[in-house]
């Protein structure tokens, strides 16, 4: 018998995860995250740092204790679209906005939305060099997809595009051999000028307080799956070793593994790695 391995699943061993992305650090982001935090959602917000505490934004002072739970990542300190300033000015906006919002929070951020949604490849290929690992680009594509370039990290879908009918969908999905992920992006002042705060309001209801589904941030969900990759097997394909940090799981032979961090796992035999991988 030849072990069969899919690389499908999520922390706890579920096969679906969503998770959130709001940009600009607006006033309504106390509404959004209340929201959220009511339903167990979790989710990245995008902040410009040299914006805070201006008119319909949110104060400096606020920061660290409105997104508890959550995670704060770069916007750039004044939002310039970025496939537009010279080099220097983007290390700046980068630089220096990561440098604030970490003073802020207490932590280091890894992760940016483009403002403007302004990006092309040489951009992308600057950040990681500026300490980014992804960033969220404005082009919904409809799919429950990772990411095949976390620097050009494209999401399911904006708020207002149908979020029932694509939660219902999302929800009724059976694939299976493959881990899917829900991936909503947006910016909160749009559900106070629409009016329309219904539409996150019955989005968390419906999809919150799941089992099935592992509710995270943006940066969560990279490490994750960086960790996934990390997994290390033997010549042989009857051992397994996680070096990282963080549990990881998959699923062999149909049935749920765990391979805790630093733990290394031997099976009677081979293991064929599947098309999920």
């Amino acid at each position: 018998m030849v072990h069969r391995i899919q690389f499908d699943r999520f922390p706890g061993g579920v096969m679906k995860a969503v998770t959130l992305s709001y940009d600009d650090g607006v006033i309504h982001d106390r509404r959004l995250v209340d929201i959220l935090n009511r339903h167990g959602l979790r989710g990245t917000f995008n902040l410009n740092s040299g914006l805070l505490g201006k008119e319909g934004k949110v104060a400096k002072e606020e920061v660290a204790e409105l997104y508890a739970g959550h995670e704060v990542a770069v916007h750039t300190v004044t939002h310039p679209t970025l496939t537009y300033v010279p080099d220097e000015v983007l290390v700046e906006e980068i630089t220096e906005d990561r440098k604030a919002l970490e003073q802020l929070v207490g932590y280091p951020i890894r992760g940016m939305a483009y403002p403007n949604g302004g990006y092309d490849r040489a951009l992308s290929t600057k950040l990681e060099w500026l300490g980014i690992d992804y960033a969220r680009t404005v082009r919904s594509h409809g799919q429950y997809t990772l990411p095949e370039r976390p620097l050009e990290w494209h999401p399911t879908c904006h708020h207002s595009h149908d979020l029932a009918a694509q939660t219902d969908r999302f929800i009724r999905h059976t694939k299976t051999g493959t881990p899917l992920l829900l991936y909503v992006w947006g910016h909160s002042y749009e559900f106070n000028d629409n009016d329309d705060w219904e539409i996150i309001e019955t989005f968390a209801e419906t999809i919150g307080g799941r089992d099935d589904m592992w509710y995270a941030t943006n940066r969560e969900v990279l490490a994750y799956w960086k960790a996934v990759k990390r997994l290390e097997c033997s010549a042989d394909r009857t051992i397994v070793h996680n070096p990282s940090a963080m549990s990881v799981w998959f699923t062999l032979d149909q049935q749920v593994v765990e391979v805790k961090a630093g733990e290394t796992r031997k099976f009677a035999e081979q293991i064929l790695v599947g098309e999920g991988s």
